[in-house]
């Protein structure tokens, strides 16, 4: 699903990925952060798909202090530890400043 976010500006974290061979318990951790994000102040929209151990996952944020806190999130967290330890043998995330948008919708 393509999230449905306000006019710019607004910030977007990009979470690229690359899993390891091993899920113990991957899928339900990233079921849980996605609706754990939505939940959390600020935050405007998640979208992400996964092909081949290629993840990649766009959360968009009003602000960076909102941005801090979901990085700061003791759940959210845990479960970034678990990735480094776990779940992925590469990582990269960015933090961006969306300036503009387009749509198209039928």
């Amino acid at each position: 699903m393509i999230a449905h976010t306000p006019a710019p500006p607004y910030y977007a974290v990009i979470f690229s990925s690359l899993r390891t061979a091993d899920d113990h318990g991957y899928g339900e951790a990233a079921t849980r952060m996605l609706e754990l994000a939505r939940e959390q102040p600020g935050c405007l929209g998640v979208e992400s798909a996964r092909e081949d151990g290629v993840g990649i996952t766009v959360s968009y944020w009003r602000n960076e202090a909102d941005i801090l806190a979901w990085k700061q999130q003791a759940e959210h967290r845990a479960v970034r530890e678990q990735g480094r330890s776990t779940w992925y043998s590469a990582f990269h995330t960015r933090v961006c400043k969306v300036e503009r948008d387009y749509a198209f919708q039928h």
